[in-house]
């Protein structure tokens, strides 16, 4: 388990590489680039992506080549979700979000979204610190362990707090003030990214934690998925039906990009109120199902105890 618990300091120096940057963004000068062209390369994000698939590529090919019996081999889904998860990054920090999202709102809350509610769940169920583990050589990676596991198991056990921060950068990050200074600013911008990346990262490792172990967590797990989901269906409702523009800044550079902003608005308010509550839609049933499972184990064993 130590080696798992690694998993979140570990995501949360691998979020601050992804979104580092130091120049400082302007008002673009013109429309935005064809979508084949809508690249934001960028060592900073690029090397941290490639470091990662390496490492996590290593470790399941090492535990593939293992004996069998030790009981460290696994199936496919491990590694299909960490790659859905890579390139859901990658379309968020790479191609094409982080290109439009300097034009459009939508674009916007799509990036935020799949930093937030899909990655960090894709990358999670991988269970990425484990697989690292076997791709490192065996001291360092107790030593890690040792190291990197206290922490994440406080993470683990603070799902209040982490719940509260989740909606808390949502809501933060979305407020027109907020949303204007991070266009004017590449540095915020990428602050920004990274502190949604994490909330993210920190809330669906408390919540994922919970459904694993089954040791009566679940129920806590989701209250916090069923506020989280509210509180974000309720801002995206906002966005939805609000009739008049909630962020001027958006407006100019929807024209850029021939849009409409008010209806760009409402797209940004669909975005977030639909394709972004699945993944919190998911998992609660999950949860549904352990709970019940517990519930007949409970009903089962109780003439005999």
């Amino acid at each position: 388990m130590s080696r798992v618990t690694s998993l979140v300091p570990a995501a949360a120096g691998l979020a601050l590489l992804l979104v580092a940057s130091t120049a400082d963004a302007a008002m673009p000068e013109g429309p935005p680039p064809p979508l084949g062209y809508a690249w934001t390369l960028s060592l900073w994000t690029l090397l941290p992506l490639a470091a990662a698939a390496i490492v996590y590529t290593a470790g399941v090919v090492r535990m593939r080549r293992a004996p069998a019996g030790t009981g460290i081999s696994g199936g496919w889904h491990g590694p299909l979700a960490f790659a859905a998860g890579l390139l859901a990054l990658g379309f968020a920090l790479v191609w094409p979000l982080d290109t439009f999202a300097a034009y459009a709102l939508s674009a916007h809350v799509a990036q935020h979204m799949t930093l937030l509610a899909w990655a960090p769940p894709l990358l999670l169920i991988a269970r990425p610190g484990a697989v690292a583990a076997h791709a490192l050589p065996r001291a360092v990676a107790s030593r890690l362990a040792r190291v990197l596991g206290p922490v994440g198991r406080l993470a683990h056990a603070q799902l209040g707090a982490a719940t509260l921060v989740h909606v808390g950068t949502m809501w933060l990050w979305h407020l027109p003030a907020a949303t204007s200074a991070t266009l004017a600013s590449e540095p915020l911008h990428r602050t920004m990214l990274a502190s949604v990346l994490l909330a993210g990262l920190w809330f669906w490792s408390a919540v994922l934690y919970r459904l694993r172990t089954r040791d009566g967590g679940a129920t806590g797990a989701l209250v916090s998925l069923v506020t989280a989901m509210m509180l974000m269906g309720f801002l995206g409702a906002l966005l939805t039906f609000s009739p008049r523009l909630l962020y001027p800044a958006y407006t100019d550079r929807a024209l850029l990009a021939g849009l409409d902003a008010l209806g760009d608005q409402q797209l940004a308010g669909l975005l977030m109120w639909v394709p972004s509550g699945l993944p919190y839609l998911v998992v609660g049933m999950c949860l549904v199902v352990a709970l019940l499972r517990s519930v007949q184990r409970s009903a089962a064993d109780g003439p005999s105890a």
